[in-house]
């Protein structure tokens, strides 16, 4: 299934992945009694240059995806190709080598780094394993790579704990790109930051995008920042993508009512409009993955539910210009949802740029 035309200029293609993790029974004699959906059959393409927010609550399977595109998690089926190659059918040295292109930017600045580790040691280890620099080039290029990331080079001594959260994520983003990768994976860069600092890094990963020509997938929880940063957008719930679009389409004319509730939910700093916003209330808890509903996996908790959603899973189809959803009623779900439009997010509000400060 294709959801924006595989073309030429597509770097990644996912296609049908799934990441099933097992469930087993007993203590000596271990069977398998289920498993847990963690993603369930999601595609799309990303293109060359581009930035693809994937956004959605917790257990949804954002970061999961995020991890199988990257073999850091090996898929229970499906495909991802990346420049021509399927990711899930490499191994050994093969696999080391593509890792090289791919790259990862982890979500909690204080444990994706090594405390008995200096930030010399660990932007330039993968340097060394992939053999980019030698001696004392490998040192240079450490210091480069601090000043790319807005800090001092001369940091390169110090350890971990003697930087802010805000620090450490910029370290975690100059051993990143220390491979000079194409695409990264972006798994929720910011949402262990303070607000204050969280601008700052956005625009640093906007910057370094423009200047190093990098492609994002760039998974969050907070919608405005998604808008922010991304040319499209793709809403995930429960293991299956149910929205995807362009991103001020998706964001002035949702047409599934998990994206409406999520974006009812996004505060505007502006008294009268947020005055006059009618929020919509999802009711009930997300279903488990090791049990997800029959037919659309929403169908529990929609406000528009039909007997139709109960029993048969909507197709994920084009509703023109791009705008992909999954949702028997899309047509008609923005004038049948509780607050209507009212829910949307108007344009001209976006979280605020601030500038990059060397020691934030």
């Amino acid at each position: 299934m294709t959801t924006n035309g595989s073309g030429s200029d597509d770097l990644v293609q996912v296609r049908d992945l799934q990441m099933y993790f097992p469930v087993t029974k007993g203590i000596i004699f271990q069977r398998q009694v289920g498993a847990v959906k963690a993603v369930d059959g999601v595609s799309f393409n990303i293109k060359q240059g581009e930035t693809l927010g994937l956004v959605g609550e917790s257990g949804c399977g954002k970061s999961t995806t995020g991890r199988a595109i990257l073999q850091l998690h090996r898929p229970t089926a499906g495909e991802v190709w990346f420049q021509g190659t399927n990711l899930v059918k490499l191994k050994g040295e093969e696999l080391r080598r593509m890792r090289r292109k791919v790259q990862m930017i982890f979500q909690d600045p204080y444990a994706s780094l090594n405390p008995r580790m200096t930030v010399g040691d660990i932007i330039g280890e993968p340097i060394k394993v992939h053999k980019l620099r030698q001696g004392k080039e490998v040192r240079t290029r450490v210091q480069e790579l601090l000043q790319l990331v807005g800090l001092n080079p001369y940091f390169i001594n110090r350890y971990p704990h003697e930087f802010s959260g805000g620090q450490r994520q910029r370290i975690g983003i100059a051993r990143a790109l220390a491979v000079e990768p194409e695409f990264v994976v972006c798994d929720e860069p910011v949402s262990a930051l303070d607000v204050s600092i969280q601008a700052q890094v956005i625009n640093l990963l906007e910057d370094l995008q423009d200047r190093l020509g990098l492609t994002y997938l760039f998974i969050a929880h907070g919608l405005a920042v998604v808008k922010h940063i991304s040319d499209r957008v793709a809403v995930m719930y429960l293991g299956k993508i149910v929205e995807l679009a362009e991103r001020t389409k998706l964001y002035s004319m949702p047409m599934h009512p998990y994206t409406q509730a999520l974006l009812s939910a996004v505060p505007i700093p502006d008294p009268k409009i947020e005055k006059r916003r009618k929020r919509i209330i999802l009711e009930g808890d997300v279903p488990s993955p090791l049990n997800p509903p029959s037919g659309c996996h929403f169908h529990t908790r929609c406000p528009i539910v039909i007997d139709r959603c109960k029993s048969e899973e909507p197709p994920f189809i084009d509703y023109g210009g791009g705008h992909f959803a999954a949702c028997w009623r899309a047509r008609e779900s923005i004038e049948l949802m509780p607050g209507k439009a009212e829910a949307i997010i108007p344009p001209e509000h976006e979280i605020p740029s601030a500038p990059i400060a060397p020691n934030a």
